[in-house]
């Protein structure tokens, strides 16, 4: 499912994901992901319903990333979204939620996230406040401090 946008690529081929390179910035760069270990990562991704990724054309390096779990057939939840600084300004965010919640499968699930930052980016989507229904169970102050984004 390739997906030209001006000088970048997006494409949900989990085996095309740069594992480095989605471990270098969230260890280190996001505030969701650096207490994650490698193998937190590892299996997060082996278990993951979608990835999309966003690459550079000229050189196929990728400069973004986003990834979704979901019991495939009415929820999913959007996960560690990022754009690399350089790659930034360019539409890549909103094309990487756009791919993954408006194109494939999960265009009709309801989606869910947890994010501290860019609710307008989310917002274009139709990601708002939960209604009557949706309950969350936070969890221990220590996973709090660890939730993923």
């Amino acid at each position: 499912m390739p997906i030209i946008r001006g000088k970048y690529e997006l494409d949900d081929a989990p085996t095309r994901i740069d594992r480095d390179a989605v471990w270098a910035f969230l260890s280190t760069s996001a505030y969701w992901g650096k207490w994650r270990e490698r193998p937190h990562l590892e299996r997060q991704l082996d278990v993951s319903w979608r990835v999309v990724g966003a690459y550079r054309t000229e050189d196929g390096a990728m400069v973004g990333f986003a990834r979704a779990v979901s019991d495939g057939v009415s929820f999913a939840y959007l996960a560690d979204v990022y754009v690399l600084p350089e790659a930034r300004g360019h539409g890549l965010g909103q094309e990487l939620v756009r791919v993954m919640v408006e194109e494939g499968d999960g265009r009709d699930f309801r989606w869910m996230l947890h994010t501290d930052d860019a609710h307008g980016l989310y917002a274009r989507f139709g990601f708002a406040p939960p209604d009557h229904m949706y309950l969350e169970r936070p969890g221990s102050q220590a996973a709090r401090g660890r939730s993923v984004s």
